[in-house]
């Protein structure tokens, strides 16, 4: 092997490292999420900042941390957002409650998103043409690792010694990583770069953050509380002020022109596809497994790895089956196969065996590994290399953004089905009934026996189960739809990209 190709390899591990540790970072907590509430007590709302802090803040700056990364170069992000980022997993279990847990939960989110357009960027620096395809899917099955493994790793640590570990781990990680990049890994950023948009970046980031604020309000509040509808309008007005200052900049930070491309905004609209079909999974299993059906960390550790185990193998046999079929065939076969893996699941009900729930969870994630693997290819290679940051930062802000949204709506909606079916059967008045589906929704089954005392575990029960099915059934549709726009979209968005490129090649000839 030779010194360039080690070294190649060396940057690819360093990325991959830090690819294992944002999901494991994102599935752990969740695992955890009844250990950090016996430790800090709170409401559930509040238990949720958990995972929403992260999430927040993580896709509220994507973009402004890929704008960084061209413009100052994307190993000075990478390395200073590994080091952040490991720094504050060192500092989580020291926080005295569970505010300033919250709170650091969202300066991690900062920190990953700048290592992660880092890492990304400075990849498609290092690897060209058939090598950026398969490095691309190396990070994706790197991904997978943490998703698959993080659940069972986070269980053990928390069953054998106790969850503040977890945050050790990630640290341990981060450092393993920083190590090899700082080493090995080239600097380079866009010669063509005249500074950061700052007006735009700003604004944008405002916009989002504002945004999925609001979104992440409604299962406290409700869709026409005049806090989220003062959001809401806050946001809109804030994305319309963002788009005007795109247009008047030499520089914009989001190049509103690379929208005319079909093909363009079809990956977009593939990158939020796992949002609602797969990633929600990772944070309402395992409170349904630990809060509800009352397994123990390891057990739904273990049992969320048939959801996610094939991430470990099919984003790298999807990147080689494109010799042979489009992006958009092998994508939009996964989203139908993903889509019948949920339906399958919505038919298994709370206390069922795990073999009844990990056959349609592996369906599931066989299904959503065939387009994992290719998205962050294909969202790179419909830009100039010169703008691999931008392009990260717009296809990674569309998807953590539409994760951070989907997983607040699908909790407002679990919250609000569940109420729907305890009502009626449950004794008490209708506040205490939404109260009681609101401890549900975030696995606390004891909050909820306190708000109805006089009706039993099992109604409780048999209520969330039938609402986490009319759920599924919900996310099932909105896959098929999904998988329809993306078999028409990008097909036909290539041919158009295509001609597109070589009118302007006759221009510029």
């Amino acid at each position: 092997m030779s010194t360039h190709a080690l070294r190649q390899r060396l940057i690819l591990l360093a990325v991959c490292i830090t690819a294992i540790t944002l999901p494991f970072n994102f599935t752990a907590p969740a695992v955890a999420l009844p250990a950090i509430g016996q430790s800090f007590g709170g409401s559930p709302m509040a238990l949720s900042w958990v995972t929403n802090a992260f999430m927040l803040t993580f896709g509220s700056c994507l973009m402004l941390a890929g704008t960084l990364a061209d413009s100052y170069g994307r190993k000075k992000v990478f390395i200073g957002g590994v080091s952040a980022f490991a720094l504050l997993a060192a500092i989580l279990p020291l926080a005295p409650n569970l505010v300033l847990f919250d709170m650091l939960r969202g300066a991690q989110g900062v920190a990953a998103a700048l290592a992660f357009s880092g890492g990304m960027s400075a990849l498609a620096q290092v690897f060209d043409g058939p090598g950026r395809l398969r490095a691309f899917s190396f990070v994706g099955t790197s991904f997978g690792i943490g998703l698959s493994f993080g659940p069972v790793v986070a269980g053990t640590i928390i069953e054998a010694f106790d969850w503040h570990l977890i945050f050790l781990l990630i640290t341990v990680l981060a450092v393993i990583s920083l190590v090899l990049a700082g080493r090995y890994m080239p600097e380079s950023r866009n010669p063509d770069a005249a500074g950061i948009d700052w007006p735009g970046a700003i604004t944008f980031t405002w916009a989002l953050g504002i945004f999925t604020f609001a979104v992440l309000e409604v299962p406290e509040s409700s869709w026409t509380h005049p806090l989220v509808l003062g959001l809401f309008t806050m946001a809109l007005l804030s994305f319309v002020a963002f788009v005007v200052i795109e247009k008047r900049v030499a520089q914009p930070m989001l190049d509103l022109s690379l929208f005319r491309y079909p093909r363009f905004v079809g990956v977009q609209l593939l990158a939020a596809a796992p949002a609602y079909s797969f990633v929600v999974l990772l944070i309402l299993l395992p409170i349904r497994f630990v809060g509800v059906e009352g397994m123990s960390a390891i057990a739904a550790g273990w049992l969320l790895i048939a959801l996610s185990a094939p991430l470990l193998v099919l984003p790298i046999v999807a990147g080689y089956l494109t010799r042979w079929l489009s992006a958009s065939t092998l994508s939009g076969t996964g989203l139908l196969v993903c889509a019948a893996g949920l339906y399958w699941l919505s038919l298994v009900p709370v206390g069922s065996g795990s073999a009844e729930l990990a056959w349609p969870m592996l369906v599931i994630g066989a299904g959503i590994s065939l387009p994992w693997g290719l998205m962050d290819g294909m969202a790179v290679s419909v830009v100039p290399k010169e703008r691999a940051g931008m392009a990260t930062g717009i296809f990674s802000t569309t998807r953590v953004a539409g994760e951070g949204v989907a997983i607040a709506v699908v909790t407002a909606l679990l919250s609000a089905y569940t109420a729907t079916h305890l009502d009626g059967v449950a004794s008490g008045s209708l506040g205490s009934v939404v109260g009681a589906a609101q401890h549900l929704a975030t696995g606390n089954l004891a909050g909820a026996e306190q708000w109805l005392p006089d009706t039993g575990r099992e109604v409780l029960a048999a209520g969330y189960s039938a609402a986490f099915s009319s759920l599924l059934r919900v996310l099932t549709l909105i896959t098929v739809l999904t998988a329809a726009v993306v078999f028409l979209f990008l097909d036909r968005g290539a041919a158009e990209d295509t001609e597109a490129d070589e009118a302007t090649l006759d221009q510029a000839a």
